[in-house]
């Protein structure tokens, strides 16, 4: 696809319902990232692990619930999340999925038709895209939306996470600059939102909590943070890929970064 009939894809599903957009990927349409599209929508994090450990994980969202907002959870072999997207089909509406084995990386796929087993639950998780559009629509500056594809600059932290069973390790946290004067209403704008990570769980400095460098990040793209700015953190939704990853479950799925589930959950059905 040229780079232009891209752009228009693009932009035709920016303003797309989720079902148009799951649609759109389901077809080939689009294999980008979702990053802005199907506005007002709540994207979801993905994770999909074999039914042994399904309720091991479902209590470690349960236990740790700003990295890992808990929207909705497939029965078991059943490829629909039906609370929050009737009609999906979780093996082929994101447009990338990555796959683990044994805690490694070891492929990254276009859809789960081939990888699908009867013994799979699928969990979505909310994920902190859907409430950039909320501080976008207050005002309010998001700086990490002018880098190269939106990517955001994500950090393992220091702060540890409620264990259960062989899911353990530290919280992932993701980073804004946020400008002085709207840390404040930044932080109570985005607490109103729990399902998709809620406020802020730490304001200032780094060091706090086990970053030294913000330029060495885990993920994404480095920070560049004004003198008139504070560094502002909140709970990651590649949490749950790094606990199972040191689990070393045998047998993972997630989405690859940036590739998020559309849910039919709009923003203001989440809000408090």
């Amino acid at each position: 696809m040229a780079d232009g009939d891209v752009l228009d894809v693009r932009e035709s599903l920016e303003m797309a319902s989720a079902a148009e957009v799951r649609g759109a990927i389901r077809s080939g349409r689009w294999r980008g990232t979702t990053h802005g599209l199907a506005k007002g929508h709540v994207q979801a994090n993905l994770a999909i692990v074999p039914e042994e450990f399904a309720l091991d994980f479902m209590r470690f969202c349960h236990r740790n619930p700003k990295p890992c907002p808990l929207l909705d959870v497939t029965d078991t072999g059943d490829p629909e999340f039906r609370q929050i997207a009737p009609g999906s089909d979780v093996r082929t509406d994101l447009s990338g999925y990555s796959v683990y084995r044994n805690g490694a990386l070891s492929a990254q796929v276009g859809d789960l038709r081939d990888l699908w087993r009867d013994d799979l639950v699928a969990f979505a998780m909310g994920c902190s895209l859907s409430f950039d559009a909320v501080l976008l629509a207050n005002g309010l500056d998001v700086k990490h939306l002018r880098a190269p594809g939106g990517r955001i600059a994500v950090y393992t932290s220091g702060l540890a996470c409620a264990p259960a069973g062989p899911f353990a390790g530290p919280m992932v946290v993701s980073l804004r600059p946020v400008p002085n004067d709207q840390v404040a209403r930044v932080t109570e704008v985005t607490s109103r939102y729990p399902a998709t990570h809620g406020g802020p769980v730490h304001i200032g400095d780094p060091a706090e909590i086990g970053i030294t460098d913000v330029a060495a990040v885990d993920w994404g793209l480095p920070p560049e943070i004004g003198p008139n700015e504070t560094c502002m953190f909140w709970g990651c939704g590649v949490t749950p890929q790094a606990v199972a990853m040191a689990a070393k479950l045998p047998f993972m799925i997630t989405h690859t970064t940036g590739h998020m589930f559309l849910s039919d959950l709009k923003l203001e059905d989440i809000t408090l």
